[in-house]
């Protein structure tokens, strides 16, 4: 379905050829000035050079054939060449019908649907997520959403750390606690247990203490004990190459850890196409690596194994990708390579979006040019980095707990959930599991809104107090305006009316045309927070949305309405409201209860 700018671009184009002047003079953008008209066209600028006339004597002629126009209200000239458009209402609400009778409410399917794989898990196993792991799942689940909506196979990848020194040190401290385990015999030829030797809650302690010292990080512990550091580089360097017994517990660590991480992203309502790692890649290392030194891409500089990826026109320092570290030692940007060559094989994806704080740009920047460089990879893939800014806390330091450690993310999940209940629990019309389960849901909203609202590559400042407030640009004013519509339409229902046969009515308040002229935006919205990776443009877009609601909600007498044809015509606008809202925080990841 067209957007209402691309039909005013469409009729301008006539007009400016009927009045004598080319027609790429004739774009239509939302009007800037809102206070002024709804749509302009700024073309008689631009042309006024080109035809060595005044822009106002220009726009003065094309907005004499304008007048004919059947779906524009009022037009007019404004110097020094501006040409402001106020729509016709019966147009309006034309649109407005039409839109409402498609399942995606104008969103036109692409003219080729691409496969893209969105990887923005990133967790490492035998961790609990904290609050830095945030930022990725929430954006990158948003990304995934909007994509599919637009009508792309949008496919998720966590792509976890599940293949590194971290491996060898929980290997080597639960040998140190109990080293009579089976996988650590090297004469044991029988079945290893089927049973994890650990809980995740025996883990997570694992991984950051070794041998029971004052809770130091294991890497730490291991930098002050170099035998210890010995050995859990040995382990590590025994389970890449296959060693028996440390697969078995490398296995029991993946499946103890995937498991609690897919109830924690479950919270977040969060959710992965495909659980695969660092260790998926490790296959085909060997044989790229020969690959790059046998076409010539990769060369010794001093001892590890490189690609240049510098380009003539760089203006910064860009350094070579390393391949191999000189003890023959793979990297991220080894492992992240042999990926895009998995997935190349696997699942041929038109495009690779890749998700991390924007402090790693510089690593993307190497492996995307070194994949491109050496042709490992379709030439017409697109590989697109978003970094996002860190979330920090009132303080401008990243988000911390009380006593200033880093919080996990089912703390903070609780937290928000509890403070929300407390506000829901107010409403003592609810049951308590009623009340739990919408604090739920709107703690959710609250969450993801407060991050989502901020442009990906900013810092925000986490403000739990802000951003549970049923108040001002929040998750849970949205989801306040959703249920409110949600009521009306009931109470409508109860009447004994149907909703659903209910038609567009041109609007007879500015405060209704408003509203419906906002819902018109939907396509153009959508389709631009897709091209650009934006979210935070869908939520801005919301709290347009419903701020525009509110007002008309305000000024209009809805169910009270005498005249049936009338509240018709409100129904039907509040229906397609309705869907774009819930359509909007779907894409977002959450959605709103039936009351609050």
């Amino acid at each position: 379905m067209k957007k209402i700018a691309d039909i005013l671009t469409f009729e301008l184009e006539a007009a400016f050829e009927k009045a004598g002047y080319d027609k790429q003079y004739a774009k239509v953008t939302l009007s800037n000035r809102p206070d002024l008209c709804e749509y302009q066209c700024n073309g008689a600028m631009a042309a006024a050079k080109a035809y060595k006339k005044a822009p106002i004597m220009i726009a003065n002629d094309v907005v004499e054939v304008l007048k004919e126009s059947v779906c524009i209200e009022q037009v007019e000239a404004v110097n020094p060449g501006f040409i402001n458009i106020i729509l016709d209402g019966e147009f309006v609400a034309s649109y407005l019908g039409k839109m409402s009778e498609q399942e995606k409410l104008g969103v036109e399917e692409p003219t080729k649907q691409k496969t893209i794989i969105v990887d923005y898990g990133g967790a490492n196993v035998a961790k609990p997520l904290h609050v830095g792991h945030l930022r990725s799942a929430v954006i990158g689940e948003s990304v995934k959403r909007i994509g599919k909506y637009v009508g792309h196979k949008m496919i998720g990848d966590v792509h976890l750390g599940d293949w590194g020194y971290q491996m060898g040190l929980v290997i080597t401290e639960l040998k140190k606690r109990k080293p009579e385990l089976p996988y650590f015999d090297d004469q044991f030829e029988g079945e290893y247990p089927e049973e994890s030797p650990f809980t995740i809650t025996e883990l997570e302690e694992i991984y950051p203490t070794a041998s029971g010292k004052k809770k130091k990080k294991a890497s730490a512990y291991a930098k002050e004990h170099e035998d210890y550091k010995e050995e859990a580089l040995q382990a590590t360097f025994l389970l890449q190459n296959g060693h028996r017994g440390y697969t078995a517990i490398w296995k029991h660590i993946m499946n103890v850890s995937v498991a609690d991480l897919k109830k924690n992203y479950g919270a977040l309502n969060v959710e992965f196409d495909l659980w695969k790692g660092e260790a998926d890649a490790q296959p085909y290392i060997p044989e790229m690596v020969e690959y790059m030194k046998k076409e010539g891409y990769a060369h010794i500089d001093q001892g590890a194994l490189v690609v240049d990826v510098k380009e003539e026109n760089d203006t910064k320092e860009i350094p070579p990708c390393m391949i191999l570290k000189s003890d023959g030692a793979a990297l991220y940007d080894t492992t992240d390579l042999a990926t895009l060559i998995e997935r190349e094989k696997l699942y041929h994806p038109d495009e690779v979006i890749y998700l991390a704080d924007k402090r790693q740009e510089l690593h993307f920047v190497q492996v995307f040019r070194c994949a491109k460089k050496t042709k490992i990879i379709n030439e017409n893939m697109e590989l697109k980095f978003i970094g996002f800014g860190t979330m920090n806390g009132k303080d401008g330091k990243p988000f911390k707990t009380r006593d200033g450690g880093v919080m996990r993310l089912e703390s903070l999940i609780n937290d928000i959930n509890e403070e929300m209940y407390k506000k829901i629990a107010e409403n003592r019309t609810m049951s308590e599991e009623e009340a739990r389960k919408t604090a739920q849901m709107v703690a959710l909203s609250a969450m993801k809104y407060g991050d989502l609202s901020n442009q990906a590559a900013k810092d925000y400042v986490f403000d739990v107090e802000r951003f549970i407030s049923f108040e001002g640009n929040t998750g849970p004013y949205n989801l306040y305006t959703i249920v409110r519509i949600k009521s009306i339409l009931a109470k409508y229902a109860e009447s004994g009316k149907d909703a659903a046969k209910c038609k567009m009515k041109k609007p007879q308040t500015q405060s209704e045309k408003a509203l419906m002229l906002e819902v018109a935006k939907f396509n153009n919205v959508i389709e631009t927070a897709f091209e650009e990776l934006a979210p935070h443009k869908i939520c801005a877009y919301i709290y347009d949305l419903s701020n525009a609601f509110n007002r008309f909600y305000h000024e209009t007498k809805i169910l009270s309405e005498e005249n049936e044809d009338r509240k018709a015509g409100f129904i039907a606008l509040l229906l397609i409201t309705k869907r774009a809202l819930e359509a909007c925080i779907d894409m977002l990841g959450f959605e709103a209860p039936e009351r609050m």
